[in-house]
């Protein structure tokens, strides 16, 4: 059995003994009172799901395993001192609540690696769908496609006994987690670029494999993909891909039925596809405000077209956050790591100027609870 499997079982021996105690001796402790306005905003702040990856502070922002971004960003294994961390490292951490050593994350490298390649049908599903259609729908097919080769429904079916889940289950995650990155790169190459394959290539770690399949072979494009992973890891347990992902498991569905459910609760503009909603608006105010080299008038017309949104009803997209009432730290890791990169770019400089714009802006409507951009 591979050591970090190993070591997954003997965590969670402990971890079932600590769950049948809580039931045994404390099952009928009430937890808190939920009211009506939180049943009717969607479950908002009510303690009603068990996940121990991550927290998210009000003060501090999301925490993996009790680090901060900015502490994980120290500790962390990297291919380089002055680098970014590994994904692998993160997943490591999250998974068994141990720092890892850089051995660690290689060995996850290669463990993906070996487990990257995407069976042919899958790639048939993809092509089989016009280059116009949406990428996550694309996305979300072609990993439901790849439930043809779960072992847990095999096993399943086979009559594994229920303390054995977790078995098969590691094994299904773990050959989820070294495709997604073949499957999204190629399509992105046939959505927006010739439509070519690149192969993984064994040498590069998986953030950097994702960056180079999608046809970017740059160190500073590795080391963005690398941040941009960890950043987005995890986000407790509530939030709906995340929720949508456990409640199909909880049935007993494959992990990859449940990963796709929680890609299509991503695509939604309540949460991943917002990511794409701030892109639009940017573009349109840059259409709109022109090309003024002057930064004064620059900043002059964001404000009135900022205003002039908040005036017709809509929200900044970008800003503010259910939980938050600070910036979200992983804007603060990207703004950082675009001023070390990405030095007098025209979208960057528009961005940090909406940083300075917005927020007084929204504290002065004094309704917002966080006027502070998020992710």
């Amino acid at each position: 059995m591979d050591y970090i499997k190993k070591k997954l079982l003997e965590k969670g021996e402990k971890e079932r003994a600590v769950v049948k105690r809580l039931i045994g001796e404390f099952g009928e402790v009430v937890v808190e009172n939920v009211n009506i306005d939180q049943i009717l905003t969607g479950m908002k702040g009510m303690t009603s799901l068990l996940t121990v990856t991550s927290k998210l502070d009000p003060e501090s922002g999301i925490r993996y395993r009790g680090h901060s971004i900015s502490d994980l960003q120290e500790k962390l294994p990297k291919i380089k001192p002055e680098g970014e961390p590994l994904p692998e490292g993160l997943f490591y951490l999250m998974l068994l609540d141990e720092m890892p050593t850089r051995e660690d994350a290689d060995h996850l490298s290669r463990e993906w690696y070996n487990r990257s390649h995407v069976p042919y049908h899958v790639i048939k599903v993809i092509e089989a769908m016009p280059t116009t259609s949406k990428p996550m729908t694309q996305f979300s097919t072609g990993i439901i496609s790849m439930a043809t080769d779960s072992i847990f429904q095999k096993a399943h079916r086979a009559g594994l006994n229920k303390n054995d889940y977790w078995d098969t289950t590691y094994e299904d995650v773990m050959n989820l987690i070294a495709r997604l990155p073949v499957i999204a790169a190629y399509i992105y190459r046939r959505s927006f670029k010739d439509g070519s394959f690149i192969e993984p290539d064994r040498n590069l770690d998986w953030a950097a494999n994702f960056a180079h399949m999608m046809g970017y072979d740059s160190e500073e494009i590795y080391r963005l993909f690398r941040m941009y992973m960890c950043i987005h890891a995890d986000h407790e347990g509530g939030n709906v891909s995340a929720h949508a992902t456990h409640l199909v498991g909880s049935a007993l569905s494959n992990p990859y039925y449940s990963y796709a459910a929680g890609m299509l609760g991503l695509a939604g503009p309540l949460h991943g596809y917002a990511n794409q909603e701030v892109m639009y608006w940017i573009a349109e105010m840059l259409k709109e405000i022109g090309d003024s080299t002057d930064e004064k008038v620059v900043r002059e017309k964001i404000d009135a077209y900022v205003r002039k949104t908040i005036s017709e009803g809509k929200v900044i997209p970008g800003y503010g956050h259910a939980v938050l009432r600070v910036t979200d730290p992983r804007f603060t890791a990207q703004q950082i790591f675009a001023q070390k990169y990405v030095k007098d770019d025209h979208l960057i400089n528009t961005v940090n100027m909406l940083y300075d714009i917005v927020p007084p802006i929204l504290k002065s409507l004094g309704k917002v609870k966080n006027p502070w951009p998020n992710v």
